[in-house]
């Protein structure tokens, strides 16, 4: 960690005028002016710290198998590591990865235990991806947590003086073979020592318990937090959850729920359906009789009018903090409608394979997010994205340093970590949108090959090209009928979002009506596609209920033609034209949906349970 040097505070981390003395309130927190000053540090010195970050991770693994194998022989330097290290993907090092999850603890990729393993919402082969971990690891976590307030507070004053409605869930954890936990990299986090145990601070104080964060079943965790929410609404200066599916997800539980939490609330007692011990004793300790509060949230409910439901039941807000890139942009209107408008702030860039930065600028138009990557945090490299084909190459020589990225071109990311990942492929594509001080800022584009995503699923076009063929082939063997043609799109306006295929049928089956194939047997091909999918999609499905069940939309024969003749009259080339695997385009989604003779429903959920990570043959 670089030494912090004595510049004010707020050099360059400088809010716009009307946040003036939010700014001067920070600057006169010795706490936040040292994080403010170490945010300059970094940024200002971004290739010396990344030389001296490589340099220390190439010295402590030095005596790894992995970087032997790559003849390192122990050299520090940058020259020898891009001669002879590879650019990497998950499945060059999964061989690796597989014999420390069966309990080979020899230092094969870092010369520190592994800790644990951080499943990625990536898959492999339909599997969660397994990134290994070192216990300082989560220091390193930490000190970009710690970062977040400080940079807010000149944006937003006086957060200070209330409480946080944040909705924060863990989700199941597994056992490898080898007896290394295997969870997400936020679950790991908030049963973390670092969290479970955290001082008190009133930056981060939030209305939920640490029990009911820590509650395993969805149902409990989510009522025991919204509870406390609302017994707590006046305190609430900010709402939010980690994406913005998860928030919209509270709203709806909110719309199914009211009554039964009024009736709680004017009791003063828990309903019976939370019957976690460790979460009723905490909420007992919020939750007294308010009728007055009961018949306020009745009033505000039963109208059936849920514009701006937030800041009706939370008047105090200032902001909703949640993610809003990538994927989530889709949730935006709606959550604007929910919230009335509320800014939305994005703070931080990170994944299970490492974190990477924060958004100095969070109060900023969700169009406008860039992330300043940390240069503290991992050795970064980027591969240009060729603007033809929109592909990075894997070309390890074309790979450009942090301090050396050019403003307007998109990169994919390379990492190396200290937990023993070696310039490898993250899968995000970046686009450079300028500097801060020495340090590149970047604004997420998109995840290289995903074509659906609700929340943290990721599903690709050979993928359902897969779950397609599997339910087209249950089709010809049920009623003889084929499909011509797909496309798919994910739909957010119902909460949970979830997917929607488009079917052609056979013109000779269409011909028949739209009863040509019974509703019953489209439905089993509704569940067939759920079964096809992966891991990560399942368990939103079935442990999470972060996404609703698979729809197929029978549309009529010709509709995939117009589809065509629709590109075409807006410059596509009928030579290279190819039917999009995806659509989000309203005019061509309206159009889909206008050709429609039928829709149909999962009529369950698909099989998932969690288990042990499978032992290498």
């Amino acid at each position: 960690m670089a030494v912090m040097t004595d510049m004010p505070a707020a050099t360059a981390l400088r809010a716009p005028a009307p946040a003036a003395p939010a700014a001067a309130a920070a600057a006169g927190s010795d706490k936040d002016a040292e994080k403010l000053r170490f945010i300059e540090e970094m940024t200002s010195n971004v290739d010396a710290v990344q030389e001296r970050v490589l340099a220390e991770i190439l010295a402590r693994n030095a005596g790894t198998e992995y970087l032997a194998r790559c003849g390192l022989a122990g050299a520090t330097d940058r020259a020898a590591f891009r001669a002879r290290v590879p650019v990497v993907t998950y499945e060059d090092l999964q061989p690796d990865i597989q014999r420390i999850a069966n309990g080979d603890r020899s230092p094969i990729l870092s010369a520190h235990p592994i800790s644990e393993f951080l499943t990625s919402s990536g898959t492999s082969a339909g599997e969660r991806k397994l990134m290994p971990t070192i216990k300082e690891e989560l220091d390193r976590r930490q000190l970009l947590y710690s970062l977040l307030m400080p940079v807010m507070n000149l944006y937003v004053p006086g957060l200070d003086k209330g409480k946080a409605l944040y909705f924060l869930f863990v989700k199941s954890e597994t056992t490898t073979p080898g007896g290394l936990t295997a969870r997400p990299v936020l679950t790991s986090y908030y049963k973390s020592e670092h969290f479970k145990n955290r001082p008190y601070d009133p930056y981060h104080d939030y209305t939920s318990p640490t029990a009911a964060i820590l509650c395993a079943d969805a149902f409990q965790s989510m009522y025991a937090q919204m509870a406390c929410g609302l017994c707590q609404r006046h305190d609430v200066l900010r709402v939010g959850a980690v994406f913005a599916s998860g928030l919209l997800r509270a709203i709806r539980f909110l719309q199914l729920h009211w009554e039964q939490l009024a009736d709680d609330i004017e009791a003063g007692s828990l309903t019976p359906r939370v019957t976690d011990p460790s979460v009723r004793e905490a909420v007992a300790g919020i939750l007294r009789p308010d009728p007055e509060l009961a018949r306020f949230l009745r009033a505000e409910c039963s109208r059936g009018d849920w514009a701006g439901i937030v800041t009706r039941v939370w008047p105090n807000t200032k902001y909703l903090d949640v993610i809003v890139t990538g994927a989530m942009q889709q949730y935006i209107p709606t959550l604007q409608y929910y919230s009335g408008g509320l800014p939305m702030a994005c703070t931080m860039y990170a994944s299970s394979e490492c974190y990477f930065g924060l958004n100095l600028r969070p109060m900023c138009r969700p169009s406008e997010v860039s992330y300043t990557i940390m240069p503290n945090m991992g050795y970064f490299e980027f591969l240009p994205v060729d603007e033809a084909s929109g592909v990075a190459s894997g070309d390890a020589a074309q790979l450009v340093d942090l301090a050396r990225v050019e403003a307007g071109r998109e990169y994919e990311l390379v990492i190396t970590t200290y937990a023993g990942l070696y310039r490898y492929r993250v899968g995000d594509i970046l686009r450079v949108t300028g500097f801060h001080n020495a340090a590149p800022q970047f604004r997420f584009v998109r995840r290289k090959n995903v074509l659906l995503s609700i929340e943290s699923d990721k599903t690709d076009e050979a993928e359902l090209q897969r779950a397609v063929d599997r339910a087209s082939a249950l089709l010809r063997e049920r009623r003889g009928a084929a499909v011509v043609e797909y496309t798919s799109h994910a739909c957010t306006r119902s909460i949970p979002g979830h997917y929607v295929v488009y079917w052609e049928l056979l013109a000779t089956a269409a011909e028949q009506g739209e009863d040509a194939v019974d509703g019953e047997t489209l439905e089993r091909c509704c569940l067939e596609m759920e079964e096809a999918l992966n891991s990560v999609y399942r368990q939103s499905r079935v442990a999470d209920g972060s996404i609703g069940p698979l729809e197929i939309r029978v549309v009529r024969s010709g509709t995939f033609e117009e589809l065509m003749d629709y590109a075409i009259s807006r410059g596509a080339s009928i030579n290279q034209y190819k039917v999009p695997r995806c659509v989000s385009f309203p005019p061509i989604v309206e159009l889909l949906d206008s050709r429609v003779v039928s829709r149909h429903f999962s009529p369950s959920p698909p099989h998932w349970a969690p288990a042990a990570a499978p032992r290498a043959d």
